[in-house]
């Protein structure tokens, strides 16, 4: 890991995810149909990792800072599942579908939005509440959970105790499937 990447707090760590986001998205609108299930899949399992981690370490932080946070995170949750369900139907549609386009521009607008809630919401209450050296440790934190992290979304599973209870197996389950399929392409 290279030195400056260790010495990233979490907000950075997440605006820094957030812009490789808004990377992917474009991606996958811009590449062909021959490409773009590819794309799709790297974004989907982009998302699903970030957002898992987020809602293990990031919103119980948030939420554990004031009223404020506690409402916070709520709102963040509530978006991140209804951007998982969404995600979910376009994971089982096949991208040269012309509905897949719908949805998938659907699926961009609520990202990009839940992504600027964060980013004016939830990301200056931790850095008004949380010391820089706790910010460091849950950059790591972070990073831990997302290699563990499903690749697939799991819309319902949004707390950190139903993430230790479900997300183990998910995960495998996600992890095979994507090398399956991967094996199946080259």
């Amino acid at each position: 890991m290279a030195a400056e990447e260790t010495e990233l707090d979490v907000v950075d760590l997440l605006l820094a995810q957030h812009d490789r986001i808004r990377v992917l998205f474009r991606e996958v609108e811009v590449s062909g149909d021959g490409t773009r299930k590819e794309r799709f899949d790297e974004l989907r399992a982009f998302l699903a990792v970030h957002e898992t981690a987020e809602e293990m370490i990031v919103h119980p932080l948030a939420k554990r800072q004031s009223d404020e946070g506690e409402t916070v995170a709520r709102d963040r949750l509530a978006e991140e599942r209804e951007s998982k369900e969404l995600l979910a139907r376009l994971d089982d549609m096949d991208v040269t579908d012309p509905e897949f386009r719908v949805r998938f521009a659907m699926l961009h607008e609520m990202v990009l939005h839940h992504a600027g809630n964060e980013e004016r919401k939830e990301f200056p209450l931790l850095r008004r509440h949380v010391e820089p050296d706790e910010l460091r440790r849950m950059a790591g934190a972070v990073r831990a959970a997302e290699k563990i992290a499903p690749t697939r979304p799991h819309p319902g599973v949004e707390s950190p105790a139903a993430h230790v209870v479900t997300g183990p197996l998910a995960s495998l389950v996600d992890r095979t499937r994507d090398a399956v399929r991967s094996a199946l392409r080259d």
